[in-house]
């Protein structure tokens, strides 16, 4: 099959602008690489579109280190379903902060004093962590 010269160049363009090539300056287009990458699936340090990956993500569902989106995942996020250590989201309901309360990494000395944390914090029972005790019948996660 033979290409004419444009088309060739066309295709030349997508293929530099792909996952395989080496980062651009700006990219933009479908799984742009760059510095700022804007598109669909983008990957950069700012990325901006639909699946936005880098360290600052804007767009629908981001990760990243900071993310605003509809759904981000990364380590500070805000947007509608948020999940990261720092996260705002109008309704805290939809926030998922994956960092447990200091009070619930608590190992005591004796069994008896987890119970009596554990009921404090609403749970019940208590589990052995190395030479201590935690509070609740199961590690958080």
């Amino acid at each position: 099959m033979v290409r004419s010269p444009e088309r060739q160049a066309e295709t030349q363009t997508f293929i530099a602008s792909s996952c395989s090539a080496p980062p651009k300056r700006v990219a933009i287009g479908i799984a742009p690489l760059g510095i700022v990458s804007i598109g669909i699936v983008p990957m950069g340090v700012v990325s901006i579109g639909v699946v936005p990956m880098g360290v600052v993500s804007l767009g629908v569902v981001g990760m990243g280190v900071l993310n605003a989106c509809i759904v981000g995942m990364g380590v500070a996020v805000a947007g509608l379903n948020a999940m990261g250590l720092w996260t705002w989201s109008p309704d805290p309901s939809q926030a998922h902060a994956h960092r447990p309360a200091a009070k619930e990494l608590t190992i005591y000395p004796s069994q008896q004093q987890a119970l009596d944390q554990a009921k404090t914090l609403g749970c019940s029972g208590a589990h052995r962590m190395g030479s201590g005790w935690m509070p609740c019948s199961a590690h958080p996660d």
